[in-house]
């Protein structure tokens, strides 16, 4: 909204400094500012809150170090975050822009699921919460949003690079003389595709056409089938991770805040046509815009941390955590980075992929042998290493730096194929 004002005073009365809202890092570094403001504010407030109403996390005996000490701690912090993301971006954002509006709906929409799901478990007294299947259903409704939308809107476009015709005719030097110095020997063209990025690759581009269009050359034109139910599938496995990594203090905010920052410097570059033409990568108009909304992700997540660090004052419940990781989703998914998920959000992997190894493995061996067997002391990951002897606050770091190795391994894909 102040970005709306300020441009208006600018261009109407030429007010001094306004013409700095235009600058996308002007915008975004207020963004964060306000954020870290905002959670650092509403934190205080609202853990106070929490605690008159006797809003308390019931923790189950898990035989875990100082779990007991964590009885009673105020939940539902996840507030403070979508408060503190949607607050800034609301601001300083361009909210008639496609991608922002896509955000903060997958950010309400998520945040919505993850509130009710808390305030079934501490209003209601009910421990299982929201049934899984009606979380799976809204993720799957987020999914089928986002996916039509990346798919059908024709605000949603990439800028292909082509061969510049005028510079081909140009070096001819019979035609045009010396003119090769004065056009691009590239050009770019809007087109609606279904073009992602791969890590690691020289031409880092697939389509998801090619999936289905070896059945027949018309088959392409039904690509939504398969490009609709990977969204979905997406939204749903990330943001399952992210909740499966909210198990100790300080771990879910701080790796998410890692990995917004990972994907605000994806964001900036695919969306500023000199850095895209410099690292020879898909450019994706007005996606610069999101840096606003990742500034303020970061921020709400960093902001956060000042409250649950260890020993941590309030927990964000699913309210945070389901609305965390379905962002990191949906915004990988606008900048087309999704394919590279596994490798920022390796933490998250990670976690997911222990619970699934874990379950299956008790299942098969509980079959074959007649008692269940186990892969790891305990799943999540993270708690396998809490049984191991860790103290909490180490793990959680070592956790964090494992992030920041891959998020630096994410930034340099851009240049290593």
């Amino acid at each position: 909204m102040l970005y709306y004002l300020f441009t208006w005073l600018h261009k109407a009365f030429g007010f001094p400094g306004a013409g700095v809202f235009q600058y996308i890092s002007f915008r975004a570094a207020f963004a964060l500012i306000t954020s870290l403001f905002i959670s650092m504010i509403i934190g205080k407030s609202l853990i106070g809150f929490l605690r008159r109403k006797q809003v308390g996390e019931t923790v189950r005996d898990l035989g875990l170090e100082g779990q007991k000490s964590k009885q009673g701690t105020p939940t539902m912090g996840g507030l403070i975050i979508l408060a503190a993301i949607l607050v800034p971006t609301l601001l300083f954002a361009k909210l008639h822009n496609i991608y922002i509006i896509l955000i903060i709906v997958a950010t309400v929409w998520l945040g919505a699921i993850g509130f009710l799901d808390d305030y079934i478990k501490v209003f209601k007294k009910d421990k299982k919460g929201l049934p899984g299947k009606i979380k799976v259903l809204g993720q799957i409704g987020l999914g089928l949003l986002v996916g039509f939308t990346m798919y059908f809107s024709d605000r949603v476009v990439i800028r292909e690079k082509t061969r510049n015709q005028a510079y081909v005719a140009s070096q001819d030097i019979f035609k045009v003389e010396n003119a090769s110095e004065r056009i691009s020997p590239f050009s770019r063209t809007e087109i609606k595709s279904t073009k992602t990025t791969i890590p690691f690759i020289k031409h880092n581009e697939f389509d998801y056409s090619w999936l289905i269009s070896w059945i027949s050359p018309k088959a392409k034109d039904y690509t939504w089938l398969i490009f609709i139910p990977i969204i979905i599938f997406i939204i749903i496995a990330v943001s399952n991770g992210a909740n499966l990594t909210d198990g100790l203090d300080g771990l879910a905010s701080g790796t998410s805040a890692i990995i917004g920052v990972t994907l605000g410097v994806l964001a900036y570059v695919s969306g500023n046509t000199n850095f895209a033409d410099y690292l020879n990568i898909m450019y994706i108009p007005n996606t610069g815009e999101l840096a606003i909304y990742i500034a303020a992700f970061v921020g709400a997540c960093i902001g956060f941390l000042w409250y649950n660090s260890y020993p941590a004052q309030v927990f964000m419940g699913d309210t945070g955590s389901l609305a965390l990781g379905g962002i990191i989703a949906v915004f990988a998914i606008i900048i087309r980075k999704e394919i590279m998920i596994p490798i920022f959000c390796g933490v998250f992997l990670a976690e997911n992929i222990s619970v699934v190894m874990q379950v299956s493995y008790f299942k098969y061996t509980r079959k074959r042998f007649g008692e269940g067997r186990r892969i790891f002391k305990m799943s999540p990951l993270h708690h396998h290493y809490q049984k191991l002897g860790y103290h909490e606050a180490k793990i959680v770091m070592r956790f964090m730096i494992v992030g920041i190795m891959l998020a630096v391994l994410t930034i340099v894909t851009l240049k290593i194929r």
